[in-house]
């Protein structure tokens, strides 16, 4: 039986935080590249 798709939200707390756009790319890539994972995003969420 397949498994299902891995399909990760990633939230952050909404301030400004030195360094957040390089961390987010990071696990972005990582996910998407090293798990094959979809990484979706929330607008206004």
């Amino acid at each position: 039986m397949p498994t299902k798709p891995l399909r990760i939200g990633v939230l952050t707390g909404g301030g400004d935080c030195p360094g957040i756009n390089a961390a987010l790319r990071a696990v972005t890539k990582s996910l998407t590249l090293k798990h094959n994972a979809e990484v979706i995003g929330f607008l206004d969420g």
